[in-house]
């Protein structure tokens, strides 16, 4: 067992578990920066970590009746074509290695940036659709918004890891604004699961995953998000949200420089 990488996603899963969101933004990162591991190898061993660590979540937020099972399956019909052709135009670049991290490295970046904004914007956000969708029967929204959404959030997960947890929450809270924050998020993580799962798999497939550093990830991660998940009701969230938001842009800054 590597103590390193244990304790690294021992400490990623601290997070997750306080703040719901977090494993693609930090983990990726992670592994780039400070292991040193292969920006291609670092997403597609990600990928299939969240796809792991979220069933766990899926299953607890199904028992509580959390999960809205429409949503979830439309946001699938977008996101899964769209991580399918993902992981085919990632197949077919004609790049060499060098070229590709740093590509891959800018990716990250952007993306690591809107999660942050998602994350700071997440009151301003809801508090708008809340207005915006007043005296709206659910039913009259169109579902063609959530596919497209699915689309966005499946290609953007599936070439960087990055958005499943603070871009998807902050989507379906403008969405459907009217729904309890719990059950934003347990729609959420059910939906990352096969999200994760298929785009995890096709890096797979395309040589992109390290199984040994995938181990040592879950062996510290798994108790991580347990007891970061009973810290989250001691710690304020806004403040917690807040900081968070800070490292991922500084993170972003120094993939991007």
């Amino acid at each position: 067992m590597d103590l390193v990488t244990t304790a690294s996603g021992f400490l990623v899963g601290l997070l997750v578990g306080a703040t719901g969101v977090g494993g693609g933004s930090l983990m990726t990162p992670l592994l780039v920066l400070v292991m040193g591991v292969a920006p291609a190898t670092a997403v597609g061993t990600d990928l299939l970590y969240a796809s792991i660590t979220k069933m766990g979540g899926a299953w607890a937020h199904g028992r509580r009746h959390n999960i809205d099972w429409r949503i979830c399956g439309l946001l699938a019909a977008g996101s899964l074509p769209a991580a399918a052709a993902t992981l085919l135009l990632l197949s077919s670049l004609s790049v060499d290695a060098d070229h590709y991290a740093i590509f891959l490295k800018k990716c990250l970046g952007v993306a690591l940036i809107l999660s942050a904004v998602a994350l700071l914007l997440k009151d301003r956000l809801h508090a708008l659709a809340l207005r915006r969708t007043a005296g709206m029967p659910l039913q009259s929204r169109p579902p063609i918004a959530t596919v497209i959404t699915g689309a966005i959030v499946g290609a953007l997960v599936t070439a960087t890891s990055v958005g499943a947890g603070a871009l998807g929450v902050a989507a379906l809270l403008f969405l459907y604004p009217s729904f309890a924050a719990t059950r934003i998020v347990g729609t959420d993580i059910a939906h990352a699961v096969p999200l994760t799962l298929v785009a995890g798999l096709g890096h797979a497939t395309l040589g992109g995953v390290d199984l040994h550093l995938l181990g040592n990830l879950l062996i510290g991660s798994l108790p991580g998000v347990y007891i970061g998940s009973h810290l989250s009701r001691a710690l304020p969230e806004r403040l917690l949200r807040t900081l968070l938001a800070a490292v991922l842009l500084l993170v972003a800054v120094r993939l991007l420089i």
